[in-house]
């Protein structure tokens, strides 16, 4: 097993553990396959992760998974500030990311740390039950948030 199945395999279980019905958590064989790519890297916390993909100036928040046990501790802030400064680093000046219509908390986590609507994607989202759900494009400008 290589470093990098390791840690897809890491990703997948904490993943698991927090994104249940109706959303459809990532396989390790997803993770294996993103993390093979230019540019996607993964800051990792004991109850969390962000996976990220930085591209130019641009990058995109992949998901983010905090474990049900770790929530409501401020760990999903310190993800994003952390992947961040790992964009930054990575050349990135802006952040997008889309989040579930419905999905209230993430919302609001994304709105403290900066995000502001950008766009909508209907029905982008399948969940397990089989509803489509729209999604929201969120953008973060880094040279207006990082010292």
């Amino acid at each position: 097993m290589t470093g990098t199945d390791a840690q897809a395999d890491r990703l997948a279980v904490l993943h698991a553990e927090a994104f249940v019905a109706p959303d459809t958590p990532w396989s390790a064989a997803a993770f294996a396959d993103l993390l093979a790519q230019a540019g996607v890297f993964a800051v990792e916390h004991e109850g969390g992760f962000i996976l990220m993909r930085a591209v130019a100036d641009e990058a995109e928040i992949l998901t983010l998974a905090v474990r049900p046990a770790a929530r409501r501790r401020g760990l999903g802030a310190v993800l994003v500030g952390e992947g961040a400064v790992a964009a930054a680093a990575r050349g990135a000046s802006r952040i997008f990311l889309e989040v579930a219509e419905d999905n209230a908390g993430a919302r609001a986590l994304y709105a403290r740390t900066g995000f502001a609507e950008a766009g909508r994607r209907r029905g982008y989202y399948a969940g397990i039950d089989g509803v489509r759900r729209d999604a929201l494009v969120l953008e973060l400008n880094l040279a207006a948030t990082l010292p």
